[in-house]
């Protein structure tokens, strides 16, 4: 059976776990979320005749993201793209949240330990 690590105490450790805790309540595994970018581009469809031959070209959204260390690359219908810009953002958000809790792990067992050196 493994020791469990020591806790830090203190108003900073305090601090950090009570952000962390009401991170880790609002951000809970929403079923939602995407990852990556949606980028809108601009092609051009190869009809001489067509408006966008000496123009910007169509609009064209497009998520792009890795899947098992891959870039993948999906194109959005127009009618998708305020759907998917509210889902990408609310990844975003939710890997925000992942990432500050992970550094808030970091920094209390940092914590704990200069509280051990100083106890010793």
């Amino acid at each position: 059976m493994s020791k469990s690590l020591p806790r830090p105490h203190g108003a900073p450790a305090a601090r950090l776990r009570q952000r962390k805790f009401a991170l880790v309540r609002r951000f809970h595994v929403p079923e939602d979320v995407l990852p990556g970018s949606l980028v809108q581009s601009h092609t051009r469809c190869g009809k001489p005749t067509c408006h966008c031959a000496g123009g910007d070209g169509h609009p064209a959204w497009s998520l792009t993201f890795m899947v098992d260390g891959h870039k993948r690359v999906e194109r959005i219908p127009q009618e998708w793209v305020a759907e998917v810009q509210r889902q990408v953002q609310a990844g975003r958000a939710f890997q925000d949240a992942v990432r500050e809790v992970l550094a808030a792990n970091a920094q209390l067992l940092a914590l704990a330990r200069q509280q051990r050196r100083r106890r010793t």
